[in-house]
């Protein structure tokens, strides 16, 4: 039976920080909840003291600096399906929005903590990881930045430290050369958790070369990850449909799934191979 735990609502940011540096281990940050109350319910989680960050506004947000969107660690799943800069220039994280679970959820669940999670079936992860992102960590002794691939280190763990909570996510703006699709693969069409889910992002120089590619998987590994071989086949060529049809391959290769109750391992390689080759044929065609 999980003990009484203490609930902090600090007034701002910095307040924030102190509490969570005071409590160290101890101390856990709670934004909106979908996920942290449900484990703490079902004694999948423990924790002596909860720290309330719904209600600051410093982790709101989504604005362009310096050649980035930048994204608050607070900001909800709702609002990325609403706010023009996300759909000028990241689509494929505004679909996975609207994939995302229902609209009560997606009201109150943030980004930082669908990452923060880190289930390999993360919905924003596999776009995220294709528009190359970084999350900013912040703690009352310092801020460092992460590639998004490097924080999630595996099921249901990352690189956040006691202390630490999720300040932003940024991504590169991408050029205007560029075009990406996603798509999440499920049981139903709506409040389902992905079988897999898959998000890719192209960008051709002027002679019609890939000049730049992401394509990244969720649910198919032990975390949300690039298929770096296949990007790698595909850099500085021509996207024909037999290229195409070979990096999805090795996409699929580079997958590790399991059999669970949503679906066989060997089902999802093959789902992930017909996927990622629709994906990129789409993006191609936006292209051309």
């Amino acid at each position: 039976m999980q003990s009484e735990i203490e609930l902090y609502r600090p007034q701002n940011l910095a307040e924030a920080l102190t509490l969570l540096a005071d409590y160290g281990p101890d101390g856990t940050p709670l934004a909106g909840g979908t996920n942290i109350v449900v484990e703490l319910r079902d004694g999948h989680h423990n924790c002596k003291s909860l720290v309330d960050l719904s209600h600051l506004m410093e982790l709101r947000g989504i604005n362009q600096q310096n050649g980035y969107i930048v994204i608050g660690g607070g900001t909800t799943i709702t609002e990325l399906i609403d706010h023009p800069l996300i759909g000028a220039h990241a689509g494929i994280l505004r679909e996975a929005a609207r994939l995302f679970a229902n609209p009560l959820v997606r009201n109150r669940a943030t980004v930082a903590g669908n990452l923060v999670d880190a289930s390999p079936a993360a919905d924003t992860a596999p776009p995220l990881l294709a528009l190359n992102a970084e999350v900013q960590l912040m703690s009352q002794a310092a801020t460092r930045w992460i590639r998004l691939e490097d924080f999630i280190t595996g099921v249901r763990k990352t690189l956040l430290q006691p202390g630490e909570l999720m300040f932003a996510i940024r991504l590169p703006v991408p050029s205007d050369r560029s075009a990406g699709a996603y798509n999440k693969v499920g049981l139903r069409k709506a409040d389902a958790i992905s079988v897999l889910s898959a998000a890719v992002m192209i960008e051709l120089d002027d002679a019609g070369l890939c000049k730049q590619t992401g394509i990244a998987l969720g649910a198919v590994a032990p975390k949300p990850f690039r298929a770096y071989e296949a990007e790698a086949l595909l850099f500085g060529k021509v996207l024909g449909p037999e290229l195409i049809t070979e990096a999805a391959r090795l996409a699929a290769e580079a997958s590790r799934p399991i059999d669970d109750i949503r679906g066989t391992a060997a089902y999802r390689k093959r789902v992930v191979a017909v996927t990622v080759r629709r994906l990129l044929t789409k993006a191609v065609e936006v292209l051309k």
